[in-house]
């Protein structure tokens, strides 16, 4: 094995699971805590610089730095349910209780660098680009279709998730850059934009077409057959405001999640999800069905759609087929019928939830912007480039849909391209974040974070009660963490940003550190291959997925093999280290944005 090399920027990257699960990288323990310290305001802009949006992503984020969470994989006694911290909405936390930041936001320049970028659709992922873009001194100009910037943050999800005040706080922010906003104004062809003298133009418009379902009785009983996001967006606008007694949502995605606890506002009093997959398989997010039967939601599953059914031009109900989860000889999964009587479930209206496409009707065909045979564009993965070296895509526009965190990670990656290629400069060409190392020591025993581990389960969020909840379709149903709640939930986290940092040369291989590690995960054994090192150490490494920290040159010939995946950072092996070999050190991983940082060093002029 060779010795670990710390120096890479990727290494301990990889194991702050949380930051690296996050699309942005938002530097997740160094937020929590702030807010264990009450310090809202700073946490508020940790996450501000990265994820742009922690208010709104605190309520409505998809998540994914939460199964990555180190601690629902190391508590003991957690069932079959790991508990990870509950990282989203303490982000929330900071958002609720920071004081006015507007001080601390970029400031506006009073001169322009000359440069003009268009982005198309004011959703997360062009807000981005716009709040990147702007304090460099680039005149920004965002096209929207709606009275009002958000996109998709503001038309589909739906106001008892995510209150418009919100909505307005935060998209406000990056509007009073100086960004010149077009609300009302839909491009309605790409090949007249690029004749405006734009130097680059972002194209941020989203998945904004709902799949339909084409089966019998679609065209008869259309009256009342509504596509998902298309309703969702009506209700947000209050164009819709009500809706029949007896409700079937078709879909297992969060949309579907969003349409049927909106139809239970609405005046459904029967609302039921249908899904053809099973419930693990669902797309949803685990807590967003479990909202939906926390509402009285049921959701059934292995039902496949074969007809709407109508009677005078009405509709009455849908006919289902069941169907079963087999494996063909190649172990892919498929659903076969089962064979047994087709259900009938009645109903007043159906809304389908199956899908989202993007619909790209304003872009012409010969403007040398090549797309794939699924009608997207060709692009660049790594820098979001079209086939049009000046057209850039980002969130769902560009690869699908996904959900806010991507886009807005979209967003900083097309920004930087965008400034490098305004300046003549190779896109390609991405410089790597900055990293920092720094010892937490305070003392012979005491460190600058506290490294107590909390034995607490994770707190639940509380949330208004159901009567008044399902009353009013902009009642925020959750009421977020206080104060109290909130350090409460901080102090689970493990710090997994305090890195253990091994010095070999001041090692004299006592175990101390092997004897006191309550994770049994460092071992001095003799070196050997990865495969059969792993099998062998005091507690067997068998997740590949992380690596072994192997510090090399001690004096007996040994190496130190260390575990990442199930070290609690508890700093224990540093505090009984007799010869400070251990030190924690706090690793702070700094992502380079659009700026001067992203772009190529200038060579200097002599002064001579």
């Amino acid at each position: 094995m060779k010795p670990t090399d710390i120096g890479q920027p990727e290494y301990f990257h990889r194991v702050v699971d949380c930051q690296w699960a996050c699309p942005a990288h938002t530097p997740v323990p160094e937020y929590i805590r702030m807010i264990a310290q009450g310090r809202y305001g700073d946490a508020y802009m940790v996450n501000w610089k990265s994820n742009v949006f922690p208010g709104i992503l605190g309520r409505t984020c998809d998540r994914p730095c939460e199964p990555a969470c180190r601690r629902g994989r190391v508590e003991e006694n957690q069932g079959e349910k790991p508990e990870p911290v509950a990282i989203c909405r303490l982000k929330r936390v900071a958002a609720d209780y920071k004081e006015d930041i507007t001080d601390r936001l970029p400031k506006v320049p009073a001169r322009k660098n000359g440069k003009r970028v268009a982005c198309i659709g004011a959703g997360p992922a062009s807000l981005t680009v716009a709040r990147d873009l702007a304090p460099l001194g680039y005149h920004v100009t965002v096209f929207e279709s709606d009275r009002r910037a958000g996109g998709m943050i503001r038309s589909q999800i739906p106001k008892f998730r995510l209150p418009e005040s919100v909505i307005d706080e935060e998209v406000g922010y990056i509007l009073d850059l100086g960004i010149d906003f077009k609300s009302g104004h839909r491009i309605d062809s790409l090949k007249s934009l690029l004749t405006a003298g734009f130097d680059a133009i972002f194209v941020g418009s989203g998945a904004p077409r709902g799949r339909d379902l084409d089966i019998p009785g679609r065209k008869e009983a259309a009256g009342n057959i509504h596509i998902g996001i298309d309703w969702l967006s009506s209700v947000s606008f209050g164009h819709v405001t009500k809706i029949g007694k007896r409700v079937i949502v078709l879909g297992g995605g969060n949309t579907a999640m969003d349409c049927c606890r909106s139809s239970r506002r609405l005046g459904g009093d029967d609302v039921k999800v249908i899904v053809r997959s099973g419930f693990e398989e669902m797309k949803a997010s685990p807590w967003e069905k479990e909202d939906a039967q926390h509402e009285g939601i049921p959701i059934l599953n292995y039902l496949v759609p074969k007809a709407f059914t109508h009677a005078d031009g009405k509709l009455t109900g849908v006919l289902f087929e069941k169907v079963a989860a087999t494996k063909d000889e190649k172990g892919r999964r498929k659903l076969v019928p089962t064979g047994e009587p087709d259900v009938h479930h009645e109903c007043d209206d159906v809304l389908v939830a199956v899908g989202q496409e993007n619909a790209f009707p304003w872009i012409e065909r010969d403007i040398g912007l090549d797309f794939d045979e699924w009608g997207m564009p060709k692009l660049d993965p790594l820098t979001l480039q079209s086939t049009r070296k000046e057209i850039f895509f980002g969130g769902d526009s560009a690869l699908g849909p996904k959900n806010i965190i991507w886009a807005v990670a979209h967003g900083h990656d097309a920004a930087i391209s965008i400034d490098r290629h305004c300046n003549g400069e190779d896109v390609r060409q991405r410089p790597p974040p900055m990293v920092n190392l720094l010892s937490q020591k305070m003392g012979i025993h005491e460190w600058s974070y506290d490294n107590a581990i909390t034995g607490d389960a994770r707190f639940k969020v509380p949330l208004k009660d159901l009567t008044i909840a399902l009353k009013d379709i902009r009642q925020e149903v959750e009421l977020g963490f206080d104060p109290a709640l909130a350090f409460q939930e901080a102090q689970r986290c493990l710090n997994c940003d305090v890195q253990t940092v091994f010095a070999p040369k001041l090692c004299i291989e006592c175990d101390a550190c092997v004897d006191i590690c309550p994770m049994d995960c460092i071992t001095f054994t003799p070196d050997g291959p990865e495969g059969e090192l792993r099998a062998r150490l005091t507690a067997p490494a068998r997740n590949e997925t992380q690596a072994l920290y192997i510090g090399a040159g001690l004096k007996t010939g040994r190496i130190m093999a260390k575990d990442e995946d199930v070290c609690l950072h508890c700093g224990l092996c540093a505090e009984r280290c007799p010869t400070g070999a251990w030190d924690m050190q706090k690793f702070l991983l700094d992502m380079t944005h659009a700026g001067p940082a992203c772009r190529d060093r200038k060579p200097e002029r002599s002064l001579a």
